[in-house]
């Protein structure tokens, strides 16, 4: 699985030109799925999602989690995660993983984030033409990538 978060003051997805979710200050996930992955890392990443420390404290210290500022996240799947151009001009997305694979774990880590964590989660449209737009407050990106090992 790989994410890119944003740390935000404000996101929405809209399709077919209707608002589909919109967030306040907290967190935007872009989610890709490959075809080996599990729901050990789904769990992974939704407490690293939960947990991670990228929001100010009162020192303006990244010491805060989206947890303790009461935020939201915006989960939007994201397939072209896992482009690959390194060859060529056009992207390949052989490694994105078939929606039969990854439309169940993208289900489950939302649901991770709000069963296991008491998130307030908004998402996307599974597989859907989408636009995605945010004010990044930083701004504050961050990739994480857990294809190389499954953490404790």
């Amino acid at each position: 699985m790989r994410i890119v978060v944003q740390r935000v003051k404000y996101a929405s997805v809209h399709s077919g030109g209707e608002l589909v979710a919109s967030i306040e200050q907290g967190l935007l996930v872009l989610l890709g799925i490959t075809h080996t992955d599990t729901l050990q890392q789904a769990d992974w990443l939704a407490h690293k999602i939960a947990k991670l420390r990228i929001f100010p404290d009162d020192d303006d210290k990244m010491n805060r989690s989206v947890s303790d500022i009461d935020g939201s996240v915006l989960v939007v799947s994201q397939f072209t995660l896992y482009g690959d151009a390194k060859k060529g001009l056009r992207p390949s997305f052989i490694d994105a993983a078939h929606p039969n694979h990854a439309e169940p774990l993208y289900t489950y880590f939302c649901e991770q984030l709000r069963n296991t964590y008491s998130l307030q989660v908004q998402t996307g449209i599974f597989g859907a033409m989408m636009d995605v737009s945010l004010v990044n407050w930083g701004p504050v990106t961050l990739i994480l990538d857990n294809d190389s090992h499954i953490a404790p």
